[in-house]
C-alpha cells in the first residue's frame, strides 16, 4: 500500500498565494510521476501538474502561476500556487505512479484531497 499525505490548502483572497504538499509513504519500490489533479464542484477532474525524473508538465489554465517541484529523498512534491483566482478553487488532490514490487505493475495512487478557496 502506498499513502500520500497533503497538506496546505485554506481559504486565501484572490490574488494571494498557497502552497500545497505531498508525500509519500509505504511501499515504494519505484516512485515515477507525481501530479497534482483538482476538481471543482459539478466539473470534471482536471489535470494541474506533473512532474518526474526529467520533466514538467503545467497545464495552461496555471501556467506562469503555478509551479510544481519535487523533493527525490522525501518522496514529496509541491505546488506553489500564485495569483490566486476565484476560478482556482476546488479540491485538489496528490497522485503518484508507484511500483510496489520488483517487475511489478505501476499503480496511480490518490491522496485524500485538499481543499483550496480563493475568495473574490
Amino acid at each position: 500500500q502506498v499513502q500520500l499525505v497533503e497538506s496546505g490548502g485554506g481559504l486565501v483572497q484572490a490574488g494571494g498565494s498557497l502552497g500545497l504538499s505531498c508525500e509519500a509513504s509505504g511501499s515504494i519500490f519505484s516512485l515515477y510521476v507525481m501530479g497534482w489533479y483538482r476538481q471543482a464542484p459539478g466539473k470534471p477532474r482536471e489535470l494541474v501538474a506533473t512532474i518526474n525524473s526529467s520533466s514538467v508538465y503545467v497545464a495552461d489554465s496555471v501556467k506562469g502561476r503555478f509551479a510544481i517541484s519535487r523533493d527525490v529523498a522525501k518522496n514529496a512534491i509541491y505546488l506553489q500556487m500564485n495569483s490566486l483566482k476565484p476560478e482556482d478553487t476546488a479540491t485538489y488532490y496528490c497522485t503518484a505512479d508507484v511500483r510496489t514490487v520488483e517487475s511489478g505493475p505501476v499503480y496511480r495512487w490518490w491522496g485524500q484531497g485538499t481543499q483550496v478557496t480563493i475568495s473574490s
